[in-house]
């Protein structure tokens, strides 16, 4: 792998971040200063955490799109060290070389340094600059695609630092009951006795795809929507509990069927957070009744330890991108011709689980992306943006019908059992969606989870199976309940916390987390982490 170099940084580039890079910086100093009483050593010092901070974050941004940020500090991640230092094999000696040369510095300031502050100024200082920089942090929260931009790296650090410790102080990194009466019901029998052949699982993670016809006025091609159908001629409805971006939201909802917003403002680093700390999920269900389970990932392992997180919900085998031999998107068919590479090898020892992460209807819309994979396309006369993502829904189309067909033809006589779902809406339609909103006015709908925002679809397809139970395949599912859907459709024998959330699903209609005010997923999430399927940290 070629050795790359980082490009430079960006600053600070607004008031806010620069007011809380500044007092960040009072902070460390102040706080160095009532330990050391040497104002020489505390600049110096400081500075190197602030570097550090700056320059840490620029190669992980090189590397996953993403700054440090506070639960890098509270959640140690070795697989993106270990992967940082493959790809920057220099890092290494230079850290090495830096510690060095800064204790050596720290020696000869301590030793030279003429001055001294009281340490009653300096715990007057801190105080002073940690009250500012919680009042600033708590009234300009910032938006959530801001970890993707490659600036502001300090005082995005500090806002993630007064978020992590508000969440902690108020309900830990989970909300729950602090107890719940009773238990876990008793489960059906556990052993798998299916009276008919399971059929392979394929779960397909389709990007930012929606029907776009909620957003009024909008031109479509002819026969457009039928993707969003299932066998069964009906279109359902998903939803989702993040919108624009974030997919592991989604994924977190699919796989471990829980609610991503029990984990408050936690939620955007959730497979970090839930990496060997959930013990529950679709693909353990699959695999106590003799399934392999895979994963086709389409961004590195590392991306928000996604490997860590999807093993520790019961994937064996995950394959990222760079293990099918690309670093960036690529179009659908590339992560079918993936599984079905898999599903060529490993079909013939029993029923399999395929987790297809796709990739090509992922912003940016605003310019042609691959216009060769769809040469005969002619735009139906809208902006230019939702005209770019109708052109590449219509290629998704194309590649997952041609997908099915392989299936039929390679895989005579299988059954086979597919679900796909669209993960959030692209951010375009959110300004499209009711022209007579303001972004002030949207901006409260989505912090009410106005459904509008977050419904996507989900659809199933089948091949030579018949679901056995389709009564909870709802017209309109909350995301979380999906793997309970799917094992009910394969016909599986429930674990216990299955069967308690089925209960929930009955008395809620297929809502989870917005129930009763959010007190069934309170006493489910107590439930769950006294059974030892959740980890409190």
């Amino acid at each position: 792998m070629a050795r790359r170099s980082p490009s430079w940084p960006s600053p600070e580039t607004t008031p806010t971040a620069i007011a809380l890079f500044l007092l960040t910086w009072g902070f460390v100093v102040c706080f160095w200063l009532s330990l050391l009483r040497r104002p020489a050593v505390a600049a110096a010092l400081s500075l190197i955490l602030v570097v550090a901070v700056v320059v840490l974050s620029s190669y992980k941004h090189d590397i996953v799109w993403l700054t440090v940020d506070f639960l890098d500090v509270m959640l140690i991640d070795y697989e993106t060290i270990r992967f940082l230092l493959t790809i920057y094999p220099d890092l290494q000696g230079i850290v090495a070389a830096l510690l060095v040369v800064a204790a050596i510095l720290a020696v000869l300031l301590w030793r030279f340094d003429p001055y001294r502050v009281g340490r009653r100024a300096s715990a007057l200082g801190l105080a002073a600059c940690c009250a500012g920089l919680i009042a600033l942090s708590i009234a300009a929260p910032g938006d959530w695609w801001e970890v993707f931009a490659r600036n502001n790296f300090v005082s995005k650090f500090s806002r993630s630092a007064v978020a992590a410790v508000e969440e902690i102080l108020k309900h830990g990194m989970i909300e729950a009951d602090a107890r719940a009466a009773g238990g876990l019901p008793v489960a059906q029998a556990m052993t798998c006795n299916p009276a008919a052949r399971l059929p392979h699982v394929i779960l397909v993670h389709d990007e930012s795809s929606v029907d776009i016809r909620m957003a009024p006025n909008i031109k479509v091609p002819e026969g457009y929507g039928s993707h969003f159908r299932s066998f069964d001629g009906k279109a359902r409805r998903l939803l989702v509990e993040s919108y624009g971006g974030a997919s592991w939201y989604s994924e977190f909802a699919v796989l471990t069927g829980l609610s991503s917003r029990s984990f408050g403002r936690f939620a955007y680093s959730l497979p970090r957070i839930a990496a060997g700390r959930v013990n529950r999920g679709l693909p353990l269900e699959l695999r106590r009744c003799g399934y392999r389970t895979y994963s086709c990932y389409s961004a590195a392992a590392v991306f928000m330890s996604a490997k860590s997180f999807q093993m520790s919900t019961g994937i064996e085998h995950f394959v990222d991108n760079r293990d099918m031999g690309t670093t960036q998107a690529e179009p659908d068919s590339f992560y079918y011709d993936a599984a079905m590479t898999m599903l060529r090898r490993e079909h013939g020892s029993g029923p399999l689980f395929a987790f297809i992460y796709l990739a090509a209807n992922h912003f940016p819309f605003t310019r042609s992306w691959r216009p060769d994979l769809l040469p005969g396309w002619r735009d139906p006369g809208n902006t230019p943006e939702v005209d770019e993502y109708l052109r590449r829904q219509a290629r998704s189309v194309q590649d997952y019908q041609a997908f099915l067909d392989r299936l039929k033809r390679e895989f005579p006589g299988e059954p086979f059992l597919l679900i796909r779902y669209g993960d959030h809406q692209p951010a375009f339609p959110t300004f499209i969606m009711d022209l007579t909103l303001d972004k002030a006015a949207i901006a409260r709908r989505m912090q009410a989870y106005d459904p509008r925002y977050f419904t996507t679809y989900y659809a199933v397809d089948t091949i030579n199976y018949q679901p056995a139970d389709l009564s909870t395949a709802l017209e309109t599912l909350d995301a979380p309940y999906l793997p309970l859907v799917i094992q009910q459709m394969i016909g599986l024998p429930l674990s216990s916390s299955f069967v308690e959330q089925r209960r929930i699903f009955e008395r809620c209609s297929g809502i989870f987390y917005a129930c009763a005010g959010g007190a069934e997923v309170r006493r489910f999430n107590r439930l769950l982490l006294d059974s030892g399927q959740l980890s409190r940290l």
